[in-house]
């Protein structure tokens, strides 16, 4: 029977690379020069740290990462900027996590994306992915091309396709 995987996951050493052309553009911006703090990324948390001395800065630090980010070929949609601001001493620290998996609720969302599309499909959540098998390759690319056109608050890879 015909399949693939609906995952969501980032790639690391373009990540990576990603924060350390950040940290460069950091270290040469004149409105940005004599800033303490700076970002951080943590690769097993699959986390970023933002450190500034003030709100605004950490804006500035929150542009420049997701505009290098996405010139690296990375979704934006893959960092949660939902975190809010923590004082640390003369420091405002932000931490800004890296989606990876399919969570729960962002699955069953994709499920019920599926399942009211009225496709001949079957959908399981299988851990942090989502597995989709029909009877026919032509249902699973429909199912790939309503779930590219749908907004799923975070960035899609389909893997796995087997026939």
């Amino acid at each position: 029977m015909p399949s693939f995987d609906i995952v969501s996951k980032v790639d690391s050493q373009t990540l990576e690379n990603a924060v350390n052309t950040a940290k460069k553009e950091l270290a040469t911006r004149y409105d940005l020069r004599d800033t303490k703090g700076g970002l951080e990324l943590d690769k097993k948390g699959n986390t970023i740290q933002l450190s500034s001395e003030n709100s605004m800065r950490i804006k500035a630090l929150e542009d420049i990462l997701l505009t290098r980010i996405v010139k690296q070929g990375i979704d934006g949609t893959a960092l949660d900027f939902t975190a809010e601001e923590q004082p640390s001493g003369a420091l405002v620290k932000k931490t800004i996590k890296v989606r990876a998996g399919v969570d729960k609720d962002a699955g069953r969302k994709i499920i019920k994306t599926i399942k009211d599309s009225k496709l001949k499909v079957e959908a399981q959540m299988q851990d942090d992915q989502i597995r989709v098998t029909a009877k026919k390759i032509d249902d699973l690319q429909a199912v790939i091309a309503l779930l590219r056109r749908s907004d799923n608050g975070q960035p899609l890879q389909f893997v796995n396709m087997k026939s």
